[in-house]
């Protein structure tokens, strides 16, 4: 039974590795996959689970997310369901910014306090995987357990990048690092024979908890922990109870503009890792748009959102976003465009033209690679975009930046006719 659990998803902090994604929008407000926000995804994991009483902790640029909540979840009237937005406010026990996780907890913790449950779900707002969360809390009540961490396995390349636990035969944790460095050997844990074959014999934790509600009180309370990684979950190894809730399906943390870029593009495989198709679908805002019309292009390996006009040439291995516009004989490959947020009306559309500033979307003749495109940009005609074969080097460029290849293309960004990047 999940009728007793309250959800916190902890919406991050500045999210600058995201940047410059986030320059005018919270972490979890992202749009990923052409139609949908990374905080729906959490979200969608719990409602699947029969969670259904949410709170999202968020303090940077929470205007987008708070909007996107709104709009989106709604309830019975006759349900005690709910989503609803907690950012960082002053009080007379707190007067600044959360100063990481556990403090973000504890500073909400009196808004947890008027509702009756006996554990609390913490989860990430920039995570993408499917996750029964009854399974985990069975387990955990079955166990008699104080504190659950979902684990996954992972490689002996990856566990400087996460914090890893080890575990004993029966899954309770007996040590908790956070991101070794070295000498991490002794820290190799039992796994199912598939990851051990694949190499993958150390536990990562993925953020994902569960507390029962006295034992995160105590553990929060009365002292100045300010994170769960750091600091609450290796000191709470001897004095209680933790078990690892051991995960081996896909899962990704979504932390960068390289890992945000392939997790996108990623969904266009034949068989993605992270299935849009299957039974836990995912939810979002119902926005009421026309089906996409679609003029002659070949289209491989590529997601086309609602409402969109296509007249390209080629689109190969590309997310295309709600509400986008693509011109005549365009190309576009490996890219994420992510549409736009309303309709040019005709008169706009006139005016723009006798104005030389290109309408909202792509141009005709462009060619597009290796590229984000946020919300609402205006790319002229034959606009060329990282095809040039060199190398760009990263940093910002005003309407652009370039991080690890990757040209990200700012929101509202107006690209003139004939601009070559």
């Amino acid at each position: 039974m999940t009728s007793n659990v309250i959800c916190i998803v902890l919406g991050g902090g500045q999210g600058s590795r995201l940047s410059p994604l986030t320059a005018s929008r919270s972490k979890p407000a992202v749009p990923i996959a052409g139609k949908y926000r990374l905080v729906d995804i959490p979200i969608s994991n719990c409602l699947h689970s029969g969670i259904d009483r949410i709170f999202v902790l968020t303090q940077f640029n929470s205007a987008s997310l708070n909007k996107h909540i709104k709009n989106t979840y709604h309830f019975s009237n006759f349900s005690d369901a709910f989503v609803d937005i907690l950012a960082a406010e002053q009080t007379p026990t707190s007067g600044g910014w959360f100063q990481g996780t556990a403090d973000a907890v504890r500073q909400s913790l009196h808004h947890l306090s008027v509702h009756e449950f006996d554990y609390v779900l913490i989860l990430s707002g920039d995570q993408l995987y499917q996750m029964d969360f009854e399974d985990m809390l069975d387990k955990h009540q079955k166990a008699n357990a104080d504190i659950s961490i979902a684990t996954i396995p992972v490689d002996v390349a990856d566990v400087p990048g996460f914090g890893i636990l080890k575990t004993d035969k029966e899954n309770w944790i007996n040590a908790f690092v956070e991101k070794p460095k070295k000498d991490f050997e002794t820290l190799v844990s039992e796994v199912s024979p598939e990851m051990k074959a694949a190499g993958r014999i150390y536990l990562a934790s993925m953020g994902i908890y569960i507390f029962n509600r006295k034992v995160l009180y105590s553990l929060l309370q009365g002292n100045d922990r300010t994170d769960f990684g750091k600091e609450i979950l290796p000191q709470s190894i001897n004095s209680h109870k933790v078990l690892s809730y051991q995960y081996e399906g896909y899962w990704t943390d979504i932390g960068t503009i390289a890992s945000f870029f392939e997790a996108n593009l990623e969904l266009t495989d034949d068989i993605p890792k992270f299935n849009l198709f299957g039974k836990y679908h995912i939810y979002t805002r119902s926005r009421m748009l026309p089906p996409s019309k679609i003029s002659g292009p070949t289209l491989n390996n590529t997601i086309i959102s609602d409402g969109c006009i296509i007249n390209a040439s080629h689109i190969t291995r590309s997310v295309i976003g709600i509400r986008t516009r693509v011109g005549f004989d365009t190309v576009i490959d490996n890219c994420y465009i992510m549409g736009s947020d309303e309709y040019q009306t005709i008169e706009q559309l006139q005016q723009a033209r006798e104005s030389g500033i290109p309408i909202m979307g792509i141009g005709d003749r462009c060619h597009i690679k290796n590229a984000i495109v946020d919300k609402n940009c205006h790319i002229g005609n034959d606009v060329k975009i990282n095809v040039s074969g060199t190398p760009l080097e990263n940093g910002d460029y005003g309407k652009y930046t370039v991080m690890d290849g990757i040209v990200v293309l700012k929101k509202r960004a107006v690209i003139p006719d004939g601009t070559v990047i």
